[in-house]
Protein backbone atom coordinates (compact mmCIF):
# COMPACT_ATOMS: atom_id res chain seq x y z
CA UNK A 1 0.00 0.00 0.00
CA UNK A 2 1.12 3.54 -0.65
CA UNK A 3 2.15 5.57 2.37
CA UNK A 4 1.72 9.24 3.12
CA UNK A 5 4.61 11.43 4.24
CA UNK A 6 4.66 15.12 5.01
CA UNK A 7 6.80 17.75 3.32
CA UNK A 8 7.85 20.90 5.17
CA UNK A 9 8.20 23.69 2.72
CA UNK A 10 10.93 26.34 3.04
CA UNK A 11 11.05 26.26 6.82
CA UNK A 12 14.05 25.83 9.13
CA UNK A 13 13.78 22.78 11.35
CA UNK A 14 13.90 24.90 14.53
CA UNK A 15 10.64 26.59 13.60
CA UNK A 16 8.80 23.29 13.58
CA UNK A 17 7.39 21.96 16.83
CA UNK A 18 5.22 18.89 16.61
CA UNK A 19 4.65 19.45 12.91
CA UNK A 20 3.49 23.06 13.37
CA UNK A 21 5.15 26.29 12.34
CA UNK A 22 4.50 29.50 14.21
CA UNK A 23 3.85 32.34 11.79
CA UNK A 24 5.27 35.82 12.46
CA UNK A 25 3.04 38.43 14.11
CA UNK A 26 2.44 41.86 12.65
CA UNK A 27 4.21 44.51 14.69
CA UNK A 28 1.91 47.02 16.33
CA UNK A 29 -1.13 44.87 15.77
CA UNK A 30 -3.19 43.31 18.52
CA UNK A 31 -4.38 40.63 16.13
CA UNK A 32 -2.47 37.40 16.26
CA UNK A 33 -2.31 34.99 13.39
CA UNK A 34 -3.47 31.51 14.29
CA UNK A 35 -0.91 28.76 14.35
CA UNK A 36 -1.25 26.72 11.19
CA UNK A 37 -0.12 23.35 9.99
CA UNK A 38 1.87 23.87 6.79
CA UNK A 39 2.22 20.39 5.36
CA UNK A 40 1.31 18.59 2.18
CA UNK A 41 0.52 14.89 1.74
CA UNK A 42 2.76 13.24 -0.81
CA UNK A 43 1.92 9.91 -2.38
CA UNK A 44 4.84 7.50 -2.39
CA UNK A 45 3.96 4.14 -3.89
CA UNK A 46 6.21 1.11 -4.20
CA UNK A 47 5.43 0.87 -7.93
CA UNK A 48 5.69 4.54 -8.91
CA UNK A 49 8.74 4.28 -11.17
CA UNK A 50 7.47 1.09 -12.79
CA UNK A 51 4.03 2.59 -13.44
CA UNK A 52 5.53 5.61 -15.19
CA UNK A 53 7.81 3.39 -17.29
CA UNK A 54 4.93 1.10 -18.26
CA UNK A 55 2.68 4.01 -19.25
CA UNK A 56 5.43 5.52 -21.40
CA UNK A 57 6.10 2.15 -23.04
CA UNK A 58 2.45 1.81 -24.05
CA UNK A 59 2.36 5.43 -25.21
CA UNK A 60 5.24 4.96 -27.63
CA UNK A 61 5.31 6.56 -31.11
CA UNK A 62 3.37 4.78 -33.83
CA UNK A 63 1.79 2.25 -31.48
CA UNK A 64 -1.52 1.75 -29.70
CA UNK A 65 -3.63 -0.82 -27.86
CA UNK A 66 -5.46 -3.87 -29.16
CA UNK A 67 -8.55 -4.36 -26.99
CA UNK A 68 -9.62 -8.01 -26.88
CA UNK A 69 -11.18 -7.89 -23.42
CA UNK A 70 -14.72 -8.76 -24.45
CA UNK A 71 -16.57 -10.82 -21.86
CA UNK A 72 -17.35 -14.41 -22.75
CA UNK A 73 -20.92 -13.41 -23.59
CA UNK A 74 -19.83 -10.61 -25.92
CA UNK A 75 -17.15 -12.75 -27.52
CA UNK A 76 -19.92 -15.25 -28.12
CA UNK A 77 -21.89 -12.62 -30.05
CA UNK A 78 -18.86 -12.00 -32.24
CA UNK A 79 -18.38 -15.71 -32.87
CA UNK A 80 -22.06 -16.24 -33.62
CA UNK A 81 -21.76 -13.67 -36.42
CA UNK A 82 -19.57 -16.22 -38.25
CA UNK A 83 -21.68 -19.22 -37.10
CA UNK A 84 -19.30 -20.43 -34.40
CA UNK A 85 -20.46 -21.73 -31.01
CA UNK A 86 -19.46 -19.81 -27.91
CA UNK A 87 -17.06 -22.37 -26.43
CA UNK A 88 -13.72 -21.88 -24.70
CA UNK A 89 -11.78 -23.64 -27.50
CA UNK A 90 -13.33 -21.30 -30.08
CA UNK A 91 -12.61 -18.21 -27.96
CA UNK A 92 -9.06 -19.45 -27.45
CA UNK A 93 -8.58 -20.10 -31.18
CA UNK A 94 -9.72 -16.60 -32.09
CA UNK A 95 -7.57 -14.87 -29.51
CA UNK A 96 -4.61 -17.02 -30.48
CA UNK A 97 -5.06 -15.85 -34.07
CA UNK A 98 -4.87 -12.24 -32.90
CA UNK A 99 -2.02 -12.49 -30.41
CA UNK A 100 0.28 -14.66 -32.54
CA UNK A 101 0.12 -12.37 -35.58
CA UNK A 102 3.73 -11.99 -36.78
CA UNK A 103 4.98 -8.41 -36.58
CA UNK A 104 2.06 -7.17 -34.45
CA UNK A 105 4.39 -5.54 -31.92
CA UNK A 106 5.54 -3.02 -34.51
CA UNK A 107 2.15 -1.31 -34.29
CA UNK A 108 0.66 -2.56 -31.00
CA UNK A 109 2.18 -1.66 -27.62
CA UNK A 110 -0.45 -3.16 -25.31
CA UNK A 111 -3.22 -5.76 -25.40
CA UNK A 112 -6.19 -5.68 -23.02
CA UNK A 113 -7.22 -9.23 -22.14
CA UNK A 114 -10.27 -10.75 -20.50
CA UNK A 115 -9.50 -12.76 -17.34
CA UNK A 116 -9.96 -16.07 -19.17
CA UNK A 117 -7.41 -15.05 -21.81
CA UNK A 118 -4.82 -13.86 -19.27
CA UNK A 119 -4.56 -17.43 -17.95
CA UNK A 120 -4.79 -19.22 -21.31
CA UNK A 121 -2.05 -20.62 -23.53
CA UNK A 122 -1.73 -21.34 -27.22
CA UNK A 123 -2.66 -24.79 -28.47
CA UNK A 124 1.02 -25.76 -28.36
CA UNK A 125 1.31 -24.73 -24.70
CA UNK A 126 2.86 -21.25 -24.74
CA UNK A 127 1.25 -18.77 -22.34
CA UNK A 128 -0.45 -15.87 -24.09
CA UNK A 129 1.39 -13.52 -21.72
CA UNK A 130 4.71 -14.88 -23.00
CA UNK A 131 3.54 -14.55 -26.60
CA UNK A 132 2.94 -10.86 -25.94
CA UNK A 133 6.27 -10.38 -24.16
CA UNK A 134 8.09 -11.85 -27.15
CA UNK A 135 6.56 -9.11 -29.32
CA UNK A 136 7.30 -6.41 -26.72
CA UNK A 137 3.55 -5.94 -26.17
CA UNK A 138 2.47 -5.14 -22.61
CA UNK A 139 -0.30 -7.44 -21.29
CA UNK A 140 -3.31 -5.71 -19.73
CA UNK A 141 -6.45 -6.93 -17.99
CA UNK A 142 -10.10 -5.85 -17.78
CA UNK A 143 -10.92 -5.61 -14.08
CA UNK A 144 -14.45 -4.18 -13.86
CA UNK A 145 -17.46 -6.45 -13.35
CA UNK A 146 -19.80 -4.73 -15.78
CA UNK A 147 -22.64 -2.24 -15.71
CA UNK A 148 -25.76 -2.46 -13.55
CA UNK A 149 -28.73 -0.08 -13.07
CA UNK A 150 -28.01 2.97 -10.89
CA UNK A 151 -30.86 3.47 -8.38
CA UNK A 152 -32.08 7.04 -8.11
CA UNK A 153 -30.86 7.99 -11.57
CA UNK A 154 -32.51 8.70 -14.90
CA UNK A 155 -32.38 5.08 -16.10
CA UNK A 156 -28.57 5.19 -15.99
CA UNK A 157 -25.87 2.70 -15.03
CA UNK A 158 -22.92 2.36 -12.71
CA UNK A 159 -19.91 0.05 -12.94
CA UNK A 160 -19.37 -2.61 -10.29
CA UNK A 161 -16.16 -4.40 -9.33
CA UNK A 162 -14.41 -2.52 -6.50
CA UNK A 163 -15.07 -5.31 -3.99
CA UNK A 164 -12.03 -7.59 -3.97
CA UNK A 165 -10.28 -5.51 -6.63
CA UNK A 166 -7.04 -5.17 -4.68
CA UNK A 167 -6.54 -8.91 -4.24
CA UNK A 168 -7.57 -9.63 -7.83
CA UNK A 169 -5.18 -6.96 -9.13
CA UNK A 170 -2.31 -8.47 -7.13
CA UNK A 171 -3.00 -11.85 -8.74
CA UNK A 172 -3.19 -10.32 -12.21
CA UNK A 173 0.18 -8.67 -11.63
CA UNK A 174 1.68 -12.05 -10.64
CA UNK A 175 0.29 -13.53 -13.85
CA UNK A 176 2.09 -10.86 -15.90
CA UNK A 177 -0.47 -8.07 -16.40
CA UNK A 178 0.99 -4.57 -16.14
CA UNK A 179 -2.00 -2.36 -16.89
CA UNK A 180 -5.73 -2.49 -16.23
CA UNK A 181 -8.99 -1.30 -17.75
CA UNK A 182 -12.24 -0.20 -16.11
CA UNK A 183 -15.07 0.93 -18.37
CA UNK A 184 -18.02 2.93 -17.18
CA UNK A 185 -20.47 4.84 -19.35
CA UNK A 186 -22.33 8.15 -19.47
CA UNK A 187 -25.49 8.54 -21.55
CA UNK A 188 -26.38 11.93 -22.99
CA UNK A 189 -30.02 11.06 -23.80
CA UNK A 190 -30.43 10.15 -20.10
CA UNK A 191 -29.26 13.56 -18.95
CA UNK A 192 -26.72 12.71 -17.80
CA UNK A 193 -27.68 13.16 -14.16
CA UNK A 194 -25.22 14.65 -11.67
CA UNK A 195 -25.50 11.40 -9.70
CA UNK A 196 -24.41 9.28 -12.67
CA UNK A 197 -21.47 11.55 -13.48
CA UNK A 198 -20.27 11.58 -9.87
CA UNK A 199 -20.64 7.81 -9.54
CA UNK A 200 -18.68 7.24 -12.74
CA UNK A 201 -15.89 9.61 -11.67
CA UNK A 202 -15.61 8.27 -8.12
CA UNK A 203 -15.59 4.63 -9.25
CA UNK A 204 -12.87 5.32 -11.80
CA UNK A 205 -10.76 7.15 -9.22
CA UNK A 206 -11.02 4.38 -6.62
CA UNK A 207 -10.18 1.76 -9.25
CA UNK A 208 -7.21 3.82 -10.45
CA UNK A 209 -5.76 4.20 -6.95
CA UNK A 210 -6.19 0.48 -6.20
CA UNK A 211 -4.62 -0.49 -9.52
CA UNK A 212 -1.56 1.70 -8.95
CA UNK A 213 -1.10 0.28 -5.45
CA UNK A 214 -0.83 -3.15 -7.07
CA UNK A 215 1.52 -2.23 -9.92
CA UNK A 216 -1.06 -1.88 -12.70
CA UNK A 217 -1.29 1.25 -14.85
CA UNK A 218 -5.01 2.13 -14.87
CA UNK A 219 -6.75 3.01 -18.10
CA UNK A 220 -9.37 5.58 -17.11
CA UNK A 221 -12.41 5.15 -19.37
CA UNK A 222 -15.69 7.00 -18.89
CA UNK A 223 -17.25 6.25 -22.28
CA UNK A 224 -19.73 8.88 -23.42
CA UNK A 225 -22.06 6.80 -25.54
CA UNK A 226 -22.81 7.70 -29.16
CA UNK A 227 -26.53 7.10 -28.63
CA UNK A 228 -28.74 10.14 -29.26
CA UNK A 229 -29.58 12.83 -31.80
CA UNK A 230 -27.71 15.68 -30.07
CA UNK A 231 -25.24 18.00 -31.85
CA UNK A 232 -21.48 17.89 -31.33
CA UNK A 233 -21.65 20.99 -29.08
CA UNK A 234 -23.74 19.02 -26.57
CA UNK A 235 -21.21 16.17 -26.58
CA UNK A 236 -18.43 18.67 -25.87
CA UNK A 237 -20.38 20.17 -22.97
CA UNK A 238 -20.98 16.76 -21.38
CA UNK A 239 -17.42 15.54 -22.00
CA UNK A 240 -15.97 18.61 -20.30
CA UNK A 241 -18.22 18.07 -17.28
CA UNK A 242 -17.38 14.38 -17.02
CA UNK A 243 -13.61 14.80 -17.35
CA UNK A 244 -13.56 17.70 -14.88
CA UNK A 245 -15.25 15.45 -12.33
CA UNK A 246 -12.96 12.51 -13.13
CA UNK A 247 -9.75 14.48 -12.62
CA UNK A 248 -11.09 16.06 -9.44
CA UNK A 249 -11.61 12.63 -7.88
CA UNK A 250 -8.37 11.22 -9.30
CA UNK A 251 -6.56 13.99 -7.44
CA UNK A 252 -8.62 13.39 -4.30
CA UNK A 253 -7.50 9.75 -4.38
CA UNK A 254 -3.81 10.68 -4.83
CA UNK A 255 -3.57 8.97 -8.22
CA UNK A 256 -0.25 9.56 -10.01
CA UNK A 257 -1.17 11.23 -13.30
CA UNK A 258 2.13 10.20 -14.92
CA UNK A 259 1.16 6.57 -14.30
CA UNK A 260 -2.27 6.48 -15.93
CA UNK A 261 -3.65 6.30 -19.47
CA UNK A 262 -6.97 7.69 -20.66
CA UNK A 263 -9.46 5.99 -22.96
CA UNK A 264 -11.95 8.71 -23.91
CA UNK A 265 -14.66 8.81 -26.52
CA UNK A 266 -14.05 11.14 -29.42
CA UNK A 267 -16.27 14.23 -29.35
CA UNK A 268 -18.80 13.57 -32.10
CA UNK A 269 -22.47 14.33 -32.73
CA UNK A 270 -24.96 11.73 -31.52
CA UNK A 271 -25.20 8.76 -33.88
CA UNK A 272 -28.75 9.77 -34.85
CA UNK A 273 -28.02 13.47 -35.37
CA UNK A 274 -29.08 14.74 -38.80
CA UNK A 275 -25.66 16.16 -39.62
CA UNK A 276 -22.45 14.10 -39.58
CA UNK A 277 -19.14 15.72 -38.68
CA UNK A 278 -16.02 15.39 -40.77
CA UNK A 279 -12.69 14.25 -39.23
CA UNK A 280 -11.36 17.81 -39.01
CA UNK A 281 -14.38 18.94 -36.98
CA UNK A 282 -14.20 15.92 -34.70
CA UNK A 283 -10.49 16.53 -34.16
CA UNK A 284 -11.09 20.21 -33.37
CA UNK A 285 -13.78 19.53 -30.75
CA UNK A 286 -12.00 16.54 -29.23
CA UNK A 287 -8.69 18.34 -28.84
CA UNK A 288 -10.50 21.36 -27.40
CA UNK A 289 -11.98 19.14 -24.72
CA UNK A 290 -8.65 17.48 -23.95
CA UNK A 291 -6.73 20.76 -23.72
CA UNK A 292 -9.33 22.18 -21.34
CA UNK A 293 -9.51 19.16 -19.06
CA UNK A 294 -6.49 16.83 -19.27
CA UNK A 295 -3.18 17.72 -17.56
CA UNK A 296 -0.08 17.37 -19.76
CA UNK A 297 1.38 15.04 -17.10
CA UNK A 298 -0.84 12.26 -18.48
CA UNK A 299 1.36 10.33 -20.96
CA UNK A 300 -1.21 8.79 -23.29
CA UNK A 301 -4.71 9.35 -24.69
CA UNK A 302 -5.82 6.01 -26.18
CA UNK A 303 -9.16 6.62 -27.90
CA UNK A 304 -11.97 4.09 -28.10
CA UNK A 305 -13.77 3.69 -31.42
CA UNK A 306 -17.27 3.45 -29.95
CA UNK A 307 -19.05 1.95 -32.95
CA UNK A 308 -17.36 4.00 -35.67
CA UNK A 309 -16.35 2.18 -38.83
CA UNK A 310 -12.76 0.99 -39.07
CA UNK A 311 -11.94 3.77 -41.53
CA UNK A 312 -13.77 6.50 -39.57
CA UNK A 313 -11.86 5.70 -36.40
CA UNK A 314 -8.56 5.84 -38.28
CA UNK A 315 -9.38 9.06 -40.15
CA UNK A 316 -10.41 10.82 -36.94
CA UNK A 317 -7.24 9.72 -35.16
CA UNK A 318 -5.16 10.93 -38.12
CA UNK A 319 -6.85 14.35 -38.00
CA UNK A 320 -5.99 14.73 -34.31
CA UNK A 321 -2.31 14.15 -35.04
CA UNK A 322 -1.83 16.88 -37.65
CA UNK A 323 -0.18 19.12 -35.08
CA UNK A 324 1.81 18.42 -31.89
CA UNK A 325 -0.12 17.46 -28.75
CA UNK A 326 0.96 17.52 -25.10
CA UNK A 327 0.22 13.79 -24.92
CA UNK A 328 0.66 10.68 -27.06
CA UNK A 329 -2.69 10.63 -28.91
CA UNK A 330 -3.37 7.09 -30.08
CA UNK A 331 -5.88 4.24 -30.16
CA UNK A 332 -7.32 1.45 -28.03
CA UNK A 333 -9.66 -0.18 -30.50
CA UNK A 334 -11.63 -3.41 -30.34
CA UNK A 335 -14.14 -3.69 -33.19
CA UNK A 336 -12.27 -1.08 -35.27
CA UNK A 337 -9.29 -3.46 -35.36
CA UNK A 338 -11.13 -6.78 -35.41
CA UNK A 339 -14.18 -6.47 -37.65
CA UNK A 340 -12.51 -7.34 -40.97
CA UNK A 341 -10.28 -9.88 -39.21
CA UNK A 342 -13.25 -11.84 -37.90
CA UNK A 343 -15.04 -11.87 -41.25
CA UNK A 344 -11.87 -12.98 -43.01
CA UNK A 345 -11.25 -15.81 -40.56
CA UNK A 346 -14.74 -17.38 -40.52
CA UNK A 347 -13.48 -19.91 -37.98
CA UNK A 348 -11.49 -21.84 -40.59
CA UNK A 349 -7.85 -22.84 -39.96
CA UNK A 350 -6.96 -22.24 -43.62
CA UNK A 351 -7.99 -18.56 -43.21
CA UNK A 352 -5.80 -17.79 -40.19
CA UNK A 353 -2.93 -16.32 -42.21
CA UNK A 354 -5.25 -14.10 -44.26
CA UNK A 355 -7.01 -12.93 -41.10
CA UNK A 356 -3.70 -12.06 -39.47
CA UNK A 357 -2.72 -10.05 -42.53
CA UNK A 358 -6.03 -8.18 -42.22
CA UNK A 359 -5.19 -7.36 -38.60
CA UNK A 360 -1.79 -6.03 -39.63
CA UNK A 361 -3.41 -3.83 -42.28
CA UNK A 362 -5.66 -2.20 -39.68
CA UNK A 363 -2.92 -1.97 -37.03
CA UNK A 364 -0.54 -0.34 -39.52
CA UNK A 365 -3.23 2.10 -40.67
CA UNK A 366 -3.79 3.26 -37.11
CA UNK A 367 -0.06 3.39 -36.46
CA UNK A 368 0.26 5.77 -39.42
CA UNK A 369 -2.72 7.76 -38.10
CA UNK A 370 -0.98 8.11 -34.74
CA UNK A 371 1.98 9.56 -36.59
CA UNK A 372 -0.28 11.80 -38.69
CA UNK A 373 0.68 10.01 -41.93
CA UNK A 374 -2.41 7.93 -42.80
CA UNK A 375 -4.12 7.93 -46.20
CA UNK A 376 -7.53 6.31 -46.79
CA UNK A 377 -6.60 5.46 -50.37
CA UNK A 378 -7.22 1.79 -51.09
CA UNK A 379 -9.41 1.10 -48.04
CA UNK A 380 -11.84 -1.78 -48.48
CA UNK A 381 -15.61 -1.42 -48.51
CA UNK A 382 -15.74 -3.53 -45.33
CA UNK A 383 -13.56 -0.97 -43.52
CA UNK A 384 -16.08 1.75 -44.37
CA UNK A 385 -19.08 0.02 -42.76
CA UNK A 386 -20.29 1.60 -39.52
CA UNK A 387 -20.60 -0.60 -36.43
CA UNK A 388 -22.81 1.53 -34.19
CA UNK A 389 -25.39 -0.50 -32.26
CA UNK A 390 -28.01 1.46 -30.31
CA UNK A 391 -27.90 0.56 -26.63
CA UNK A 392 -24.76 -1.54 -27.17
CA UNK A 393 -23.64 -3.57 -24.15
CA UNK A 394 -20.78 -5.95 -23.54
Amino acid sequence: MACVSFAKLNAPSSSWIGGQQSLPQRSGSSARLATRRVSLPIRAGAYTDELIKTAKTIASPGRGILAIDESNATCGKRLSSIDLDNTEPNRQAYRQLLLTTPGLGEYISGAILFEETLYQSTTDGKKFVDVLHDQKIVPGIKVDKGLVPLPGSNNESWCQGLDGLSSRSAEYYKQGARFAKWRTVVSIPCGPSALAVKEAAWGLARYAAISQDNGLVPIVEPEILLDGDHPIERTLEVAEKVWAEVFYYLAENNVIFEGILLKPSMVTPGAEHKERANPETIAKYTLTMLKRRVPPAVPGIMFLSGGQSEMEATLNLHAMNQSPNPWHVSFSYARALQNTVLKTWQGRPENVEAAQKALLVRAKANSLAQLGKYSAEGESEEAKKGMFVKGYTY
